[in-house]
């Protein structure tokens, strides 16, 4: 038997380990690598929205700024729709484990077809990273959910395969959020997105782009999030994502409750035979305890489970440090 495996949005996978939708997923040699180095599933590079519309001939000169159009272009010519569904069928002939295809988007809109190409091209699953900033003033918060809502069942009625929601941090209630996703069939939300954030130049004047990898103390972020989601909304699967650089970060998460844990990051600094470094860490970690399976720890540290689950509400900093000196 072996003790890391796992289920995922329905779907067996021989450990928790999982290798994040990257620029490294979009190479079906390094899949193979990602495998036999103890990648439980992979999620492939990430089809945009904005690549779907042009091809289809719907993204309006409105959609974007005219720059961007240009951009669109000469990326949609490179990286066209038919290559993606290559991709998938690669990735599938290569590698047993799951392949998860991957979408951006920022809308529920008519690309929402194209998830069932995926589908057909032989996806396991589909995870749908959706996001975009709130800005407007007149719109009330439950209205820009009602988009996430719509999306999820757009395109639940295109597609049989498992679909997951991936994440960001800035919703009001997210345990709402990932409640009404269960209720519209998404089988799995990922906790949380990675961002592009700005950063100043205070010498020259201009913005310039903040590091797009993740630091271990960047686990924060998610750790408390998929303790109470993983309490409070049991039957939805929970992949835990950001600043899980080692095995101890992977176990802390499935303590958590997450039924396995992405890395894209901790990849692109150490290479892919740190996956193998990982998988050994948490196996050494389950021999220590005496645990035969994950099941056996998954969750004993999830919102529901602890005598006192209040530390997961825990938030004002100065109530518990104002007396270290």
């Amino acid at each position: 038997m072996n003790p890391l495996e796992t289920t995922y949005l329905g779907l067996k996978l021989p450990t928790p380990i999982v290798a994040a939708s990257s620029g490294l997923t979009g190479q079906p040699d390094k899949i193979r690598i990602m495998e036999e180095q103890g990648a439980g599933a992979v999620v492939l590079k990430s089809l945009f929205e904005e690549q779907i519309l042009y091809e289809a001939g719907k993204l309006s000169a409105s959609h974007d700024y005219p720059e961007a159009g240009d951009y669109i272009r000469y990326y949609t010519k490179n990286n066209s729709i038919d290559q993606y569904l290559g991709l998938i069928e690669k990735a599938k002939k290569e590698v047993k484990i799951p392949v998860i295809a991957s979408v951006n988007c920022v809308s529920a809109g008519e690309w929402t077809g194209f998830a069932r190409r995926m589908e057909e091209a032989g996806a396991d699953a589909i995870e749908v990273n959706m996001y975009f900033l709130p800005l407007d003033p007149e719109v009330l918060c439950h209205s820009w959910e009602e988009t996430y809502f719509s999306l999820a069942e757009k395109i639940r009625e295109q597609i049989s395969v498992p679909v997951a929601f991936k994440l960001g941090q800035g919703f009001t209630n997210l345990v709402y959020l990932v409640d009404q996703l269960y209720k519209r069939k998404v089988n799995g939300v990922v906790l949380f997105n990675r961002f592009y954030e700005p950063d100043i130049d205070p010498e020259k004047m201009n913005f310039t782009a903040a590091s797009v990898f993740s630091t271990p103390s960047d686990i924060r972020h998610s750790l408390r999030w998929v303790g109470i989601v993983t309490g409070m909304v049991e039957k939805m699967d929970v992949a835990a994502s950001t600043g899980i650089h080692d095995g101890m970060a992977v176990v802390k998460q499935l303590l958590a409750g997450a039924r396995v844990a992405q890395v894209c990051s901790v990849l692109y600094r150490k290479g892919l035979r740190h996956l193998g470094v990982m998988k050994r860490q948490v196996e050494q970690w389950m021999k220590d305890h005496s645990y035969r399976s994950l099941d056996e720890f998954r969750g004993k540290m999830n919102y529901k489970n602890l005598p006192d689950p209040a530390v997961y509400e825990r938030s004002q900093f100065m109530k518990y440090f104002s007396g270290h000196h």
